[in-house]
């Protein structure tokens, strides 16, 4: 595998609709994304392509050295991880599932566990819960965790089956500030275990040391896509978030603030933005 994201020329459209235009995009080994853009910008399409779950309506898409039309997506999937804010629904059909078979499952894709784990299963789960500070609740019914706790059983699930890339959508919608902080500093674990993370949020201030790379999507289109200090500019952000904006760094992680004295403009359809 010589990339594990090669997007070339890559269109979505839905109905007359282009949800994705001129798309060219390279993830390389040892790199880790996040994905910006505001919403309607395109990235849950974007998402939905890199995951294996859409064909484009035109391009060419290889992921983890697979070419989508000659390969079997439902296998490749399972090589992909998939964490979002979305999936704490899902808690509710383990309901009293004590917190080693939830992650368990994640080796079989299933919510809830049917299949019989063999010792190896029972030693991973225990492995991940250590990694990811949670050995405390081992044994209870994930019913009784906090919500950041919750997000964390929901990536060692993703990762019982070692896949090799980890998209997250939003993970930290909805946490408090101590549980967002708990949550981020396990990332680590993620790029420990040999993943390539891909991250979806719509706060700068979630990307951690651990992102190296962004990618900045407006309308449908790549404003600027690269290392992560050389992307994060106060020009390119400001173009993609059509507010002006004024970056700062701080233990390497980047924080934006609103330059508010700027004058407001009118857009075409009357909207009133920043310039």
């Amino acid at each position: 595998m010589r990339n594990v994201v090669d997007l070339k020329d890559v269109l979505f459209r839905r109905g007359n609709k282009e949800i994705l235009t001129n798309i060219d995009w390279t993830i390389e080994k040892k790199e880790h994304w996040a994905i910006l853009g505001l919403n309607g910008s395109g990235k849950t399409s974007l998402l939905n392509i890199i995951s294996a779950h859409q064909f484009p309506t035109e391009g060419e898409v290889h992921v983890l050295g697979n070419r989508f039309g000659e390969t079997n997506l439902p296998e490749l999937r399972k090589e992909i991880g998939f964490v979002s804010s979305s999936l704490e629904r899902f808690t509710q059909m383990f309901q009293h599932e004590t917190v080693e078979r939830v992650i368990i499952s994640g080796k079989f894709a299933s919510f809830g566990l049917y299949e019989h784990p063999s010792p190896a299963d029972w030693e991973r789960a225990d492995e991940l819960l250590h990694d990811f500070r949670l050995s405390y609740v081992k044994g209870k019914p994930i019913n009784l965790l906090s919500e950041g706790e919750k997000r964390r059983i929901l990536i060692a699930r993703a990762l019982m089956n070692k896949p090799r890339m980890l998209i997250m959508d939003e993970p930290c919608s909805g946490l408090d500030l101590l549980s967002r902080e708990q949550f981020l500093h396990t990332l680590k674990v993620v790029t420990k275990n040999d993943c390539h993370l891909v991250y979806v949020t719509h706060h700068v201030e979630e990307l951690m040391e651990d992102i190296t790379h962004v990618l900045l999507l407006k309308e449908g289109s790549i404003v600027a896509s690269g290392k992560k200090k050389d992307v994060m500019t106060d020009d390119l952000l400001t173009e993609t978030y059509n507010v002006p904006v004024k970056i700062r760094w701080d233990e390497g992680r980047p924080y934006v603030s609103i330059k508010k004295s700027e004058p407001i403009r009118t857009d075409s359809e009357g909207i009133q933005m920043f310039t």
